[in-house]
């Protein structure tokens, strides 16, 4: 006798649809684990400088910034501008790196001065600085820290 193909006596069962719909798991909000976006400047004018991590650095990036504030037209506020680089160049030149990078951008008559130490495993971010920034004439700034540094910042209206 050959072997007879068995067809089930009943069709398998199916399972029940769940009553509610599977949600998608919730997404992870805190930025404790997630490394900083990296600075973008988009549609306006910028400029940056990356520079040795010495003692004359400040007075260097001060030049550089009033040179190209003067090229786009900005006159009026050279000491402030001055003042307030050296200062963000020099704390973070104090962070210890072998580099720092300067960076600037203008928007509305306003100026972003931002001074990146590139000094990795640095503690929280110091904002004993932030006050003295303000007395010099930023109207914000702020002081950030990640795995590639501290990134100290003043915006100043021009």
């Amino acid at each position: 006798m050959a072997a007879e193909e068995h067809a089930p006596d009943y069709p398998p069962k199916t399972p029940p649809p769940p009553k509610r719909p599977v949600s998608p798991p919730r997404p992870e909000t805190s930025l404790a684990g997630t490394a900083r976006a990296r600075m973008q400047v988009r549609n306006r004018r910028s400029a940056n400088w990356s520079l040795e991590a010495a003692a004359w650095s400040p007075r260097k990036a001060s030049g550089f910034v009033l040179g190209r504030l003067h090229e786009w037209g900005y006159r009026e506020v050279d000491e402030a501008a001055a003042a307030l680089t050296e200062l963000l160049v020099l704390t973070a030149v104090a962070d210890g790196g072998r580099r720092v990078s300067v960076h600037l951008a203008d928007q509305k008559r306003q100026a972003l001065i931002v001074a990146l130490s590139h000094q990795p495993g640095l503690a929280a971010a110091d904002t004993r600085v932030l006050p003295e920034l303000t007395r010099l004439g930023a109207v914000s700034c702020g002081t950030d820290t990640a795995d590639d540094g501290r990134r100290v910042w003043a915006v100043l209206d021009l």
